[in-house]
């Protein structure tokens, strides 16, 4: 997920910040809440402040616009983490602190996929009951609606490509708004209202973990609006949408067509849940102190302006959790822009990175991270510890070495080039601006440019034709699996057929043959070492093309708000568990 940011295996914090991890959670009995005691690292593995009591309402800010409320066109993490309290999908990871996330059961379905045909049939049954907000059954040929929409990029370009790219699909489908015309039975079948089949081209033993994704939500065809389907989503979950204004704020409601008896995973403990968008990044930091919000949205950790002022007071400190997560940020090397299409001014750029200043500029080794030599993180299965390009004793570059590239691509004196970043994120911004200190010690001399979070993939870095246009040479970036496996992290990053002229995908820059023939052997391979294997040889071969830049393995200093209860950090999207939260009463 970008884009996606998701799960996660929690670490404790760096005990000299005095973050020390609070192995028993919080405390606070199952009605009241608001009574626990404040501890760092209280939501992880464990929940701080349990409660089942409902009411208030829950506040949330985001401090760009959403990529899109739809549920098949939205591939920020934090998105697929809160569309669950207002979408359901065929299955779902299990709502709970540490492991339990990791296990996955039925949400509109009874149960999990049974597979046929060795892997390439899945079928799911639905549970009994289930409507949308209006009051209308939900059937098996809405579930199948979703799924194909979301397969049409042109309409839908922001979210992930699986279900277009192993259904069955006829030759020549691009999705049921673009060529209306195909008739996709071959690959999605409904033989009755409560059954549906996948066929896919290849098997698959891991279908369950597409089928959890948020493509798999129902959408009413007659009521489909395309593009504007997200101003009037009909809802599954327990909230409906009561406003939408884009660009401002959106409000959820209690659904009353949500029946809680088929839906024993969402605690739906809020009467109303407010969302305010395009909000300063730091002004939502100091929101969540004072206790007018509750909950940065975003779940990528507080910003460095507020470190000060929460490490330095025990009381603040306390409210904090800080785990290491596998996501990965990192700045993409686009070698569609010129001199970066020679590889060794693409080696020049890698050796001439302070990753010093880059772990700095997203918060140091606390709220930012581990410095970065690979692409796969350690918390994700096929890592290998590796450093084709070392940065000298003090990490902050060898200077030497990339001159050495510079020559070799024939540009001894440097070159000239533009890095996006996402606006409304002060620490991608720092991360452009010490690019461009670093690299200009070797004369290199980077333009900024920031755009939009909304869109920063659907139409400006992740455009190709915009990315072109702009000499948009290097892309500040993130990314996190779309579930704990190494397919799901590398796939979607670094597989050159997501690559759209339309836009949306979150790979920028690797366009590597080689590396995507290794993720199809990956992707029908049921050996777990040879798929392992696999993954450290994509890793290796993207930084030999020295396509992506690895800037640091993330942690993230989360901070609760002052009324929240019912909080655990989820580990399979990486931040707090949106299902799960509720707000004190008495407070």
């Amino acid at each position: 997920m970008r884009k996606r940011v998701f799960m996660a295996t929690a670490v404790g914090a760096v005990a000299a910040l005095g973050l020390a991890a609070c192995g028993g959670g919080g405390t606070g009995g199952s009605g009241g809440g608001g009574s626990a005691t404040p501890a760092a690292d209280a939501a992880i593995g464990a929940i701080f402040n349990p409660s089942d009591t409902k009411g208030g309402t829950l506040k949330f800010a985001y401090s760009s616009e959403w990529d899109s409320l739809d549920p098949g066109n939205t591939y920020y993490g934090f998105s697929w983490d809160f569309i669950r309290l207002y979408e359901r999908q065929l299955v779902m990871f299990k709502p709970g602190p540490g492991k339990e996330s990791q296990e996955i059961v039925g949400d509109l379905a009874e149960g999990k996929g049974v597979p046929s045909d060795g892997n390439k049939t899945w079928t799911y049954k639905l549970k009994s009951g289930l409507k949308f907000d209006d009051g209308t059954p939900i059937t098996s040929k809405d579930v199948a609606y979703g799924v194909l929409r979301a397969t049409d990029k042109t309409v839908f370009p922001n979210g992930p490509t699986y279900f277009g790219d192993v259904l069955a699909l006829p030759d020549g489908w691009k999705g049921p708004f673009t060529t209306p015309n195909l008739d996709a039975s071959q690959a999605i079948q409904t033989p009755d209202d409560r059954t549906i089949v996948f066929k896919l081209k290849q098997a698959i033993g891991q279908f369950d973990q597409l089928a959890q994704l948020p493509d798999t939500s129902p959408v009413p065809k007659a009521k489909d609006t395309g593009a504007k389907y997200q101003e009037s989503i009909v809802a599954t979950g327990p909230y409906k949408f009561e406003s939408y204004t884009s660009g401002k704020s959106f409000a959820l409601v209690r659904n009353p067509n949500w029946d809680p008896a088929t839906d024993p995973n969402r605690k739906a403990l809020p009467d109303r849940i407010e969302v305010s968008l395009n909000v300063e990044a730091n002004d939502i930091d100091n929101q969540i102190l004072a206790g007018t919000l509750d909950v940065d949205v975003a779940g990528t950790g507080v910003q460095a302006a507020a470190l000060p002022t929460i490490l330095g007071n025990p009381d603040n400190k306390a409210r904090t959790d800080n785990p290491s997560t596998p996501r990965l940020w990192f700045t993409s090397v686009n070698p569609q822009i010129a001199p970066l299409d020679n590889v060794e001014c693409r080696r020049a750029i890698l050796y001439a990175a302070d990753k010093k200043v880059y772990q700095s500029a997203l918060g140091g080794d606390v709220a930012g991270g581990d410095i970065a030599t690979t692409v796969i993180p350690p918390l994700v299965p096929g890592y290998e510890k590796a450093d084709l390009y070392p940065s000298g004793p003090n990490q902050t570059g060898d200077l030497d070495k990339a001159k050495e590239s510079l020559a070799k691509c024939g540009q001894p004196n440097g070159f000239e080039t533009s890095i996006s970043y996402r606006n409304e994120r002060p620490k991608e911004k720092a991360v452009a601006e010490g690019l461009q200190q670093a690299l200009g010690r070797v004369g290199i001399k980077l333009n900024l440019k920031g755009f939009p979070a909304g869109g920063y993939f659907s139409q400006y870095a992740g455009l190709p034709p915009f990315a072109r246009a702009q000499g948009l040479g290097l892309v500040v970036n993130g990314w996190q699996s779309d579930w704990n496996d190494p397919y799901a992290f590398l796939q979607q990053m670094v597989d050159s057929r997501v690559i759209r002229e339309t836009g949306g995908s979150n790979n920028i820059s690797v366009r590597i043959p080689e590396v995507d023939q290794m993720l199809d052997q990956m992707l029908s391979s049921t050996d777990q070492n040879q798929r392992l294997d696999l993954a450290k040889k994509i890793d290796a071969k993207v930084l030999e093309q020295a396509e992506i830049l690895p800037g640091v393995y993330a942690k993230a200093l989360l901070l609760r708000g002052q009324k929240l209860t019912n909080v655990y950090y989820n580990e399979q999207y990486g931040m707090y568990d949106y299902t799960a939260l509720g707000v004190a009463s008495n407070q």
